[in-house]
């Protein structure tokens, strides 16, 4: 069962969306996304219809990203475990509300141009962590009894 956050378990995540028609619905996509969680840091490629590319990368190089999603962990465990209970989140556990009730936002970027890419692109990247519902998820750090 794969930790989050690792590269393992992107991959996993990946090894869910590769070919998936549903994603193929929402139309191309060609975007780079980073993920930051605590200390970790991981880029995420999607070309055409595909996921092409995971890797963990220095938190330095998130700015080479189109854009990264960053909150605490909480956030990402809470997100997680809602989409693993009902295949995709609730109104309150999705990318764009999480992004939205955030004051300083959720995804981030130093060239709005980039950024925009969050918001063109927002389904397939939805898509891609709703698929996380498909697989088993150990969280690296342990949740609160």
């Amino acid at each position: 069962m794969p930790k989050f956050p690792s590269v393992e378990w992107f991959e996993a995540v990946r090894d869910v969306v590769s070919g998936d028609e549903r994603l193929r619905k929402l139309g191309t996509c060609d975007a780079v996304m980073g993920v930051k969680v605590l200390d970790q840091a991981f880029e995420i490629t999607f070309e055409a219809f595909d996921c092409t590319g995971v890797r963990e990368i220095p938190a330095a190089e998130l700015a080479k990203t189109d854009f990264y999603l960053d909150a605490p962990y909480e956030t990402w465990q809470e997100m997680l475990a809602d989409i693993k209970e009902h295949g995709k989140p609730d109104r309150q556990h999705t990318l764009n509300t999480i992004d939205f009730l955030d004051p300083e936002g959720f995804a981030k970027s130093d060239d709005q141009s980039k950024k925009d890419s969050f918001y063109r692109y927002g389904q397939t990247f939805q898509q891609f962590f709703n698929a996380s519902s498909e697989i088993e998820t150990e969280f690296a750090v342990p949740q609160p009894a």
